[in-house]
C-alpha cells in the first residue's frame, strides 16, 4: 500500500528518511462504499486525505436547498476543502460524498502539522496541490457568475463522451449550480433546435456540432 501512495504521490518519495517513516507511521487506509458521506457541513476534519482509488464529489447546499458540485477529488487527488479545514482550523464548509466505492489514506492532524513545519517538501508538495485545485474552483465560480446557463448546459452535454447517456435533470442541475425546472426549461429548447432528444431519465446527442457552437 505504500507503494502504491508514492506511485499516485510521487513527491512524498522525496521526504527525508525521517519524514517518510513518519509519514508511513500515521497513515491510516480508509474505505467506504458509493454513496457514504465522508465529511458534512460544519464536521470537523479528522486529517489529511490523499484518495487511491474511486471518486469523491464535494458539493455545497444553499439555505433554500439548491445546490452545487464544487468539485470532484479523483484517484492521485487530495481534498483542497480538508487542506483548508487543517491549515485553518475550522469546520468543512460543504459535503463530501463517496460516488464510487473508495479507498482513502488519511493523515492524522498532528502527523500533517508535524510534517508540515519541518519538511519543506512535504509543504511543497501540500500546497502546490492545493493551488492547482484552488486554481480548478476559482474557474468554476467565473464560469456560474459570468457564463449563461445555456451555454454552461451545452458545454457540459458536449463534453460527454457517447451520445446517449443516462442523467436526470436534478443531476444536471446539482452539476450546474441550478434547479431542476431551470434546466427542463432549457433542455426542451435544446430538443426543439433538435441538438438532443429527451427520454426518461437519459438524453440523446443529435448534433454535437451544433452544441459546441451554442458554448461559444
Amino acid at each position: 500500500m505504500q507503494r502504491l501512495i508514492t506511485d499516485l504521490f510521487p513527491e512524498l518519495s522525496q521526504l527525508s528518511k525521517e519524514n517518510k517513516r513518519i509519514l508511513e507511521g500515521g497513515i491510516n487506509i480508509v474505505t467506504a462504499p458509493a454513496g457514504t458521506v465522508m465529511f458534512s457541513e460544519n464536521s470537523d476534519c479528522k486529517g489529511y486525505v490523499m484518495l487511491l482509488e474511486g471518486t469523491v464529489r464535494v458539493q455545497k447546499r444553499s439555505e433554500d436547498g439548491r445546490e452545487i458540485v464544487l468539485y470532484r477529488v479523483e484517484t492521485g487527488e487530495s481534498c483542497i476543502m480538508t487542506t483548508t479545514c487543517l491549515i485553518s482550523d475550522e469546520k468543512y464548509g460543504a459535503e463530501g460524498v463517496a460516488e464510487t466505492d473508495i479507498t482513502l489514506a488519511v493523515v492524522p492532524q498532528d502527523i500533517f502539522n508535524q510534517l508540515l513545519a519541518q519538511s519543506e517538501k512535504f509543504r511543497s508538495f501540500v500546497f502546490e496541490v492545493y493551488a492547482k485545485r484552488m486554481s480548478m474552483l476559482m474557474m468554476l465560480v467565473e464560469e456560474v457568475v459570468f457564463k449563461k446557463l445555456d451555454k454552461r448546459l451545452a458545454q457540459l452535454l458536449g463534453d460527454k463522451k457517447r451520445d446517449q447517456f443516462e442523467i436526470t435533470h436534478q443531476d444536471i442541475a446539482l452539476e450546474l449550480g441550478s434547479v431542476r425546472e431551470v434546466v427542463s426549461r432549457q433542455l426542451k429548447v435544446f430538443e426543439r433546435q433538435g441538438l438532443i432528444k429527451l427520454g426518461r431519465g437519459m438524453i440523446q446527442i443529435e448534433d454535437r456540432a451544433g452544441l459546441l457552437r451554442a458554448t461559444e
